[in-house]
């Protein structure tokens, strides 16, 4: 059962590392002080690749977090 969870564990942490690294930053730029934040993409993330990719990235970081303190205790 614990070499299961180490291979699961690694392959979070690898998929964790993609998804992170595939994500555009945060910082809006200019775009902001002319108003162009509120555009339709500015306020439709939660349904664009972006935000699945947020979403996908809490998902794996729970899940890295939860195998880390079961591997931790010895199961």
């Amino acid at each position: 059962m614990r070499t299961f969870l180490t291979i699961i564990f690694a392959l979070v942490c690898v998929a964790l590392t993609v998804i992170v690294l595939a994500q555009q930053g945060k910082d809006a730029g200019l775009g902001t002080v002319g108003g162009m934040g509120d555009t339709y993409w500015g306020k439709n993330k939660s349904r664009s690749m972006e935000g699945n990719l947020v979403k996908i990235t809490k998902l794996l970081a729970v899940l890295f977090i939860l195998l880390a303190v079961i591997l931790n205790l010895g199961f």
